[in-house]
């Protein structure tokens, strides 16, 4: 049955920072401390929801997309009725498709786009009184999930803590030095026994450094093999690392078309596709997406390093489609992620199940976190 139009009456993002004692490692930099930015949307009924921009990267950048969300594309929207999230995803990215492409941001726009998108989806399922993974199709309330964000340093530690709450399934950080790289993997496979282990590279290594360096994780069994080249290089070299390794090759979190996954579910190169819905198309168009990954016979793993809100969004998501795809967990300290994630912060035997409550199922304690705000 169609819902009623709602007219959207407030618009709010607020950012926040975490200091880090021990800096999150990539290949390509370090996190020395952890954003978020948190979006609430109200409409002229009262209904709110909440959702979270993506903003790890560049440093400074999650200030202004707080101030995108706050000062563009929120005013963008106010006082106008919608029959669904929708018709505001596709108004805000159209409307400033000139603006983003005038001032080179097309990834900033997108982001603040979609945590506008995850917002006004928890409305929507709040307004209609069902659990969003309800609203979005799912039979089951439990999700699989794993252990990600460990570091090539303290990798054992890590890990060890992320069973200890619960895991099964961990993901290891590579891309740096290859003996430490295959040390590490080493050890996880041991903890993990015959369970899922997967590596990201995050974008390291060149196509041919790729195939010359990955050959050597042949032996520890992985799940998967994250981004081993840059997300931008023609299919052709894809297809190539695909073709030489014996492992299944992972991306999606940089994919920002729809154009890019039709591509990339038209051939057999990815084993594993990764949307991130805080960095692109929101739920307005991941789970179309993620239904299409599920119909391309490949696995759907939700990506996600943020803070609790974009986490819980993407929990839901996985549990609205269904499959045997897991859910990203990230490992390190964070009580931007661990204060609003609601049931993914327990963990058990390697998975999370999420509740009947309305929405994402949770009302945020804004006020302990205060002494982090920056906007």
């Amino acid at each position: 049955m169609a819902q009623p139009p709602f007219t959207i009456r407030s618009v709010q993002a607020l950012c926040y920072r975490y200091p880090l004692s021990t800096p999150v490692v990539t290949s390509f930099g370090r996190m020395l401390n952890r954003p978020a930015v948190f979006v609430r949307v109200e409409d002229a009924d009262g209904h709110a929801g909440w959702g979270e921009v993506w903003s790890n990267f560049p440093s400074p950048g999650a200030e202004h997309r707080a101030r995108l969300v706050n000062e563009v594309l929120g005013p963008a929207i106010l006082g106008a009725s919608f029959a669904g999230p929708s018709e505001i995803f596709e108004k805000l990215t159209q409307g400033t498709s000139i603006l983003a492409l005038q001032s080179g941001e097309r990834g900033p726009f997108a982001q603040a786009i979609a945590g506008i998108d995850l917002a006004v989806s928890d409305m929507v399922a709040r307004r209609q009184r069902v659990p969003l993974w309800k609203l979005l199709g799912g039979q089951s309330a439990t999700i699989k999930v794993y252990a990600s964000g460990i570091n090539p340093t303290g990798a054992l530690q890590t890990a060890e803590a992320a069973l200890r709450r619960g895991h099964r399934a961990l993901k290891l950080k590579v891309g740096f030095e290859r003996d430490s790289d295959r040390a590490n993997l080493a050890v996880l496979r041991g903890l993990a026994g015959n369970g899922v282990l997967a590596a990201d590279a995050n974008q390291a290594w060149s196509a041919a450094q790729a195939v010359e360096i990955a050959q050597h994780f042949a032996e520890f069994d992985l799940a998967w093999l994250e981004e081993p080249i840059r997300a931008d290089r023609p299919w052709g070299e894809w297809q190539d690392v695909h073709r030489a390794l014996p492992m299944p090759l992972a991306a999606g979190e940089n994919i920002a078309s729809r154009a890019g996954f039709a591509q990339a579910l038209g051939d057999d190169v990815l084993g594993v596709v990764q949307p991130d819905i805080a960095k692109w198309g929101g739920l307005s168009v991941c789970a179309g997406i993620a239904r299409d990954i599920l119909t391309a016979g490949k696995t759907f793993c939700p990506h996600y390093l943020g803070g609790g809100i974009g986490l819980l969004a993407s929990a839901h998501l996985l549990a609205g489609v269904g499959g045997e795809g897991l859910l990203e967990i990230d490992s390190n300290d964070n009580p931007l992620r661990d204060r609003f994630c609601g049931p993914v912060s327990d963990v058990v035997d390697g998975t999370v199940t999420l509740g009947d409550a309305s929405g994402l199922g949770i009302e945020p304690d804004l006020a302990s976190i205060e002494q982090y705000r920056t906007v």
